[in-house]
């Protein structure tokens, strides 16, 4: 799910006493957000559901695409059974992915991960209005998981803006909204936990 970040400072300071600990505690949950109902309905336009068609070709091993190789390279049940049953037939497939993605442009160009579009052969978006658009790829980046894709409207669409990541700190609020597993529109929050990783 691609997140979208927002960042709600929560002021804590450094304690220097039990009193000070519950004032500085207490004025930051009186400054946490009641809710994300708000953020959540002006951020719904924004956000896009991507789903993928791709054709996969498993020669004749159909499993391996799924699972890899457990045995890093070896496989004792084609040792054992190989010689008896052959490789089998290549075969082919439609893989279909999920995925969501979010809009940074009025023209139509979103933002989403790599590992959901890549290889695909049929791209389609579809907008919180439920409109549905064939997408195609502008570039991609497997090092961040990030890919640049594109669809055509004739109308201007509602972009998110990008936030500054320098400024995020741990402890600061975070909002996720995405299509996770097809279940669109869904909102999430928690906070940071670490940087750099």
């Amino acid at each position: 799910m691609i997140i979208m970040i927002t960042m709600i400072t929560l002021g804590l300071t450094g304690f220097t006493g039990p009193q000070n600990a519950i004032a500085a505690w207490g004025d930051s949950v009186s400054s946490m957000p009641g809710n994300f109902t708000h953020l959540a309905a002006e951020a719904r336009p924004g956000v896009v559901n991507i789903r993928t068609v791709k054709t996969v070709r498993d020669g004749g091993r159909v499993f391996q695409h799924f699972f890899g190789q457990p045995f890093r390279g070896q496989d004792p049940f084609r040792d054992f059974f190989g010689p008896f049953f052959g490789e089998g037939p290549a075969r082919e497939f439609k893989q279909r992915s999920l995925g969501s993605g979010f809009i940074i442009d009025r023209h139509g160009y979103i933002v989403t991960n790599n590992h959901v579009i890549k290889d695909a052969d049929q791209i389609k978006v579809k907008l919180a209005n439920e409109k549905e658009f064939d997408a195609e790829v502008v570039g991609r980046d497997p090092n961040t998981d990030l890919a640049l894709i594109k669809i055509s409207v004739s109308e201007d669409l509602t972009p998110l803006k990008l936030g500054n990541s320098d400024k995020l700190a741990v402890g600061s609020w975070v909002v996720a909204i995405g299509s996770p597993f097809g279940l669109e529109q869904t909102v999430t929050a928690g906070i940071v936990s670490a940087k750099g990783r």
